[in-house]
C-alpha cells in the first residue's frame, strides 16, 4: 500500500511538471507583450486603484443627433421608420429622405461655442476624475480628426478636432480622459427589419441614402461588407483613438457581442500593448468580455448588494434623452447625488451623461445641478473618494429592484430619505451617509452596528458631523450605534457622520 501511494505521488509530480513544461506563457516571452488570447489579456489588472478611488465620471452624448434637438439620440435611426413619429416630425420639418437625409444634418452640427477649457473646469467643479465623450456613437460621425471616414469633426462640421482639444483640456484638470465606442450598431447587418435588424442602428430600405452605393455615404450607413467593416472601420477607428488620443478608459455600449471574437481579442491587445506601463481600465456591458479584463456596466441601474469586483453605472443628468433635445429636463442634484452614494457605497462607480446643445453650449439646468453636486463633493468628498464598501451598504426603507436595465424606469422614479443611509470606509473611519437631513435631538439607530448585524464589534472612539464642529451625542451598545444629530442651519442634500474607530 505504501509502494502504491508513492508511485501515485511521483506520477503526480511528473504529470504537473509535464503540464508546466506545455503551458503557454501569458504574454510573448521576447517582446513582453500581450497576446490575443484571453489568458493572456486576463493578466491585465482590469481595475487599478486610481480608477477604484475616482468614484465619478462625467461624459456626454453630443454629435450630430443634437441638431435636430427631437425625441433623443436614436433619431438617425428612427427617421427612416416609416409611420414611425420621428419620421413624421422628419418629413414635416425637413422634407422627405431624399430631399434631406440625416448626412445633411452634419453642415449643421457647427460647435461654433464648445470651449474645451470650459467644459474640462466644469466637469472638474462638478468632482468627476475622469471624463471625455462618446467618441463615435451608432451613427457613424466621429467625433475626432479620422483618416479611416470622411465623416469626422474635422473634414466636416465643426471643422476642429474636437477630442484633441478635449483631451488637453481635460488632461489640464488633472482628470483622465475616457472615450466611449457604440460604433459595433453601426454596421448594417441585415437587409429587412426584423430579428437581425436590430442589431443595425441604419435600416436598409431601397432608394434613401442608407442603401446608397456612394462609397461616402456607404460609410456614414454603415453599408459596408462585413469583413471589411470589422477590420478597417471598427477596429480602425478603435487603434486609430488610441494612437492619437491615449485614453484612460475605453468604454463599450451593447451589441460588442456581435464582433467577432478575434476582433475583440485583436482590439484588448492592441490597447493593452500601447498602453504600456499605464494602467488603463476597459469597460464593458452584459458579458461581451471576460470579467477578468474589464469593468461591467450597469446602464441606468445599478447592484442591490455590495459587488465583489469594481463595477460601474452609467445613468444620465437628464429625465428623457441622453442628447440634447428641446425642453430636456433634467433630474436634481439631490437624485443624482443620492445614486452616486448609493452606488459608491456598493463597489461602483458613477459614469454621468450630460447633453450639450448642438452649438456646443451646456445648457443652464444641467450646469447648475452639476455644480449643486460639486459643492456637496468638495465639503464631504472624504467620504466618498478614496473609499472601500464598508460590510454592509446600508439601511434604510426605500427598496430596490435588481440591477438591470429592464428596471431602469424603477431606478430612475427612486426616492430615498433621510432614514435611508448608506455606508463607505476609509483607513479606520467609517462614513454613515444619511440621504438627505435627518431628525436633530432624538437618538437615530444605526442597526448596521448591531451585535446581530457585526461578525466583530468595533471600537468606537469618537463620532462627529462633517461641516460642523458640535457635539455628536452617542452610545453603542447590542443594538446598534445610537447618535444623537446637533441642529444645523445647512440642510445638506446629504448628511454624513465620521465614525472613527481604533484597530
Amino acid at each position: 500500500m505504501k509502494r502504491n501511494t508513492t508511485f501515485f505521488y511521483l506520477l503526480s509530480l511528473l504529470f504537473l511538471f509535464n503540464l508546466g513544461c506545455n503551458t503557454q506563457p501569458s504574454v510573448d516571452p521576447e517582446t513582453n507583450l500581450y497576446k490575443e488570447d484571453w489568458s493572456s489579456l486576463g493578466q491585465h489588472n482590469e481595475a487599478p486603484q486610481w480608477f477604484k478611488n475616482a468614484k465619478l465620471g462625467i461624459y456626454f452624448h453630443w454629435g450630430v443627433y443634437s441638431v435636430p434637438a427631437y425625441s433623443s439620440e436614436w433619431y438617425a435611426r428612427n427617421m427612416h421608420l416609416k409611420d414611425h413619429y420621428v419620421n413624421k416630425y422628419h418629413l414635416e420639418n425637413y422634407g422627405s429622405l431624399n430631399e434631406f437625409g440625416y448626412h445633411d444634418f452634419v453642415p449643421l452640427f457647427k460647435a461654433e461655442h464648445f470651449d474645451a477649457s470650459e467644459w474640462a473646469k466644469l466637469f472638474k467643479q462638478a468632482g468627476a476624475k475622469f471624463a471625455g465623450p462618446v467618441a463615435e456613437h451608432h451613427d457613424g460621425f466621429s467625433m475626432w480628426a479620422s483618416k479611416i471616414t470622411p465623416w469626422n469633426v474635422m473634414d466636416k462640421g465643426p471643422k476642429k478636432d474636437i477630442m484633441k482639444e478635449l483631451k488637453t483640456a481635460i488632461d489640464n484638470q488633472g482628470m483622465k480622459f475616457i472615450t466611449s465606442f457604440h460604433h459595433a450598431k453601426h454596421l448594417q447587418r441585415s437587409k429587412v427589419l426584423g430579428e437581425e435588424d436590430k442589431y443595425s442602428h441604419y435600416p436598409f430600405f431601397a432608394d434613401i441614402p442608407p442603401s446608397s452605393n456612394d462609397p461616402e455615404l456607404a460609410m456614414l450607413y454603415g453599408n459596408i461588407p462585413p469583413e471589411k467593416w470589422h477590420e478597417d472601420v471598427w477596429l480602425g477607428k478603435l487603434k486609430e483613438v488610441i494612437d492619437n488620443y491615449e485614453p484612460d478608459i475605453i468604454w463599450f455600449d451593447y451589441v460588442l457581442d456581435k464582433i467577432p471574437e478575434k476582433y475583440r481579442k485583436a482590439f484588448a491587445a492592441y490597447y493593452l500593448n500601447q498602453a504600456g506601463d499605464k494602467e488603463v481600465v476597459i469597460i464593458r456591458k452584459q458579458h461581451d468580455l471576460p470579467q477578468s479584463l474589464s469593468i461591467e456596466d450597469l446602464e441606468q441601474s445599478r447592484k442591490k448588494q455590495i459587488g465583489t469586483k469594481t463595477w460601474m453605472t452609467d445613468a444620465t443628468i437628464s429625465d428623457g434623452s441622453w442628447s440634447y433635445t428641446k425642453n430636456l429636463g433634467v433630474k436634481s442634484a439631490t437624485d443624482v447625488l443620492h445614486m452616486l452614494v448609493d452606488i459608491v457605497s456598493k463597489n461602483g462607480i458613477l459614469l454621468l451623461n450630460i447633453s450639450p446643445k448642438a452649438d456646443g453650449s451646456i445648457p443652464e439646468n444641467q450646469k447648475e445641478a452639476l455644480l449643486s453636486m460639486g459643492n456637496w463633493l468638495s465639503q464631504y468628498g472624504e467620504a466618498i473618494y478614496d473609499t472601500e464598501a464598508w460590510h454592509h451598504f446600508g439601511e434604510g426603507p426605500t427598496a430596490q429592484p435588481e440591477g438591470h436595465f429592464k428596471n431602469k424606469n424603477v431606478f430612475n422614479k427612486l426616492k430615498y430619505t433621510a432614514e435611508d443611509i448608506r455606508y463607505t470606509v476609509k483607513d479606520y473611519n467609517i462614513y454613515a451617509i444619511f440621504l438627505g437631513d435627518p431628525a436633530r435631538g432624538e437618538m437615530l439607530l444605526l442597526n448596521s452596528f448591531s451585535k446581530e448585524n457585526m461578525m466583530d464589534e468595533v471600537n468606537i472612539t469618537g463620532v462627529e458631523l462633517l461641516g460642523s464642529d458640535q457635539e455628536v451625542i452617542w452610545n453603542y451598545d447590542q443594538n446598534g450605534l445610537n447618535v444623537s444629530l446637533p441642529s444645523t442651519e445647512e440642510k445638506p442634500m446629504a448628511t454624513v457622520l465620521k465614525i472613527k474607530t481604533q484597530g
